[in-house]
């Protein structure tokens, strides 16, 4: 390993952190997660950022929340001014680079990678703004409706598959070409799929896998939409639940395809995995997902709450230094950049005293991580919504809803709402406490109410006439591929091949 490690970071989306108890559940078909499980620290109660994909990755590049990036939604534009840990690193000599998804909005389709390999899988532009000064209001081209649950089965290619089988042959190509060394600078691969995002749909040799799986059937079935909390309801009306009936066979195909796409994404891993092994190469390996799903419990689907299926993640890091093993000190994916920014020997605090994330170096020793924040303000919500967790505890506030105090030790499925139980008014009151410090929910209201509406203007003015999106074009210089006449092949032959001699 070269004196600053190699670092490789698997991202994947929407993956359910409670089906990661302690490294994937030993019921699912995932070997190669499994192997790499059992040499990293295991984060058995990671939480996103925000439960969606722009905010919660934003907050993951970032290590900051979704009220200082001002990344509300998947439509808010991620400012080229918010340091990422990809310029952390590239500023200190790193080689950075990208294959895959990042739901980048704006111009910037970078954020400090120096390569981009793919294209991403969703747009860049503002096409996707919600808008509170029309609550209640489905905008019904770009949300999400119960289709992938109806729709759930097999097929052999989808629009998914297809974006995903090319992130990680790039992975690989790009992998091959590291170990040749033709750059002597340590690297940091991104590697980030679409999958087991809904569509909950499945190639058939991973759909196979679970037939008959007891976990296709729900822990906690629809109590029904008026015993639902408000923000539940609101979810409920911005998936069109009422154009659809869903069944318990809805529900057991929809499970068992996203089920199956796990197994699809650790045949990718692993393959990636192995390519990093044949040619010698050290890393540092993290595995995490932007948010979760709630695949169907509470009749709640997809993310956008702070539920434990959709707020929970995987985060497992593999790296010398850190041992092994699972650690259950609340964690947060604000905390992978101060982390590699630590295991990288790149210095922080001068550079970037705003971070919210804390280094898991030493929670991994066991030191206490303190209260995890989240924050919630795109489709679906008609305020802000914050969260946090904080030992057993879990806290959520929202100017327009009655708040929740959970204890997850004695009910992880969050059924008993303890706000109102004067036998934990203390509990409840320490938590207002933080959560007042912590943020100014009336400012944070006007901030985004004024983000919408600048961005609905700025959408439609350049909707209108010639259209120049901003969608990340790979770039590819042919001339400098392969064999070239500017090049001596006797050279070229030599230097591309990987190990030499033998």
């Amino acid at each position: 390993m070269t004196s600053r490690p190699n670092i490789l970071v698997l991202m994947v989306d929407q993956l359910n952190g409670t089906l990661f108890p302690d490294g994937p559940a030993e019921w699912l078909h995932a070997p190669n997660l499994k192997r790499l499980a059992e040499r990293s620290v295991r984060f058995a109660n990671a939480y996103t950022a925000s439960p969606l994909c722009a905010p919660g990755r934003a907050s993951f590049m970032s290590g900051q929340l979704p009220s200082r990036t001002r990344v509300y939604d998947n439509a808010a534009e991620f400012a080229s001014s918010i340091p990422c840990y990809t310029h952390h690193l590239r500023r200190a000599g790193y080689y950075t680079c990208l294959s895959g998804k990042m739901h980048f909005v704006g111009p910037d389709q970078l954020h400090g990678f120096e390569d981009r390999l793919t294209t991403d899988v969703y747009p860049a532009d503002f096409g996707w703004t919600p808008d509170w000064r029309k609550p209640g209001e489905r905008i019904d081209w770009w949300y999400h409706n119960l289709g992938s649950v109806t729709g759930a089965g097999v097929a052999e290619i989808t629009n998914q598959m297809e974006y995903d089988d090319e992130v990680a042959h790039h992975a690989v190509a790009k992998l091959y070409d590291l170990a040749r060394g033709h750059d002597d600078r340590p690297w940091c691969l991104t590697v980030s799929f679409t999958h087991p995002h809904d569509p909950y749909v499945a190639r058939r040799r991973f759909w196979d896998l679970y037939e008959g799986c007891p976990h296709l059937h729900l822990q906690v079935p629809d109590p029904g939409y008026e015993a639902q909390d408000p923000h539940s309801k609101r979810l409920f009306d911005a998936n069109d639940w009422r154009s659809y009936t869903i069944t318990d066979e809805h529900i057991a195909r929809a499970r068992r395809g996203y089920f199956a796409n796990i197994s699809y994404l650790d045949d990718k891993i692993g393959a990636i995995l192995k390519v990093l092994e044949d040619t010698r190469q050290e890393a540092i390996v993290v595995f995490v997902s932007d948010h979760g799903d709630m695949l169907g419990e509470r009749g709640l689907w997809f993310k956008m709450s702070f539920f434990e299926g959709s707020s929970r993640v995987p985060l497992m890091i593999a790296a010398p230094g850190m041992g092994k093993g699972r650690v259950d000190t609340p964690a947060s994916t604000l905390d992978v950049l101060p982390t590699l920014a630590e295991l990288a020997g790149v210095p922080l605090d001068a550079v970037a005293p705003w971070t919210d994330g804390e280094s898991l170096v030493p929670v991994a020793g066991g030191a206490d991580r303190g209260t995890v924040a989240m924050e919630y303000a795109a489709e679906g919500s008609v305020a802000p919504m914050v969260a946090l967790r904080r030992g057993r505890w879990k806290y959520t506030a929202c100017p327009v809803d009655p708040e929740q105090l959970f204890d997850l030790e004695a009910d992880p499925q969050e059924q008993a709402n303890l706000a109102a139980d004067p036998a934990h008014a203390e509990t409840l009151s320490g938590f207002r406490a933080e959560a007042a410090a912590r943020w100014d929910l009336d400012a944070y209201d006007a901030a985004v109410r004024e983000s919408q509406a600048r961005r609905w203007v700025v959408y439609e003015a350049l909707r209108n006439g010639a259209y120049y999106p901003w969608d990340h074009q790979p770039l590819q210089r042919a001339s400098e591929r392969y064999m070239r006449n500017h090049m001596d092949l006797n050279v070229l032959e030599e230097n591309q091949r990987f190990p030499r001699g033998e």
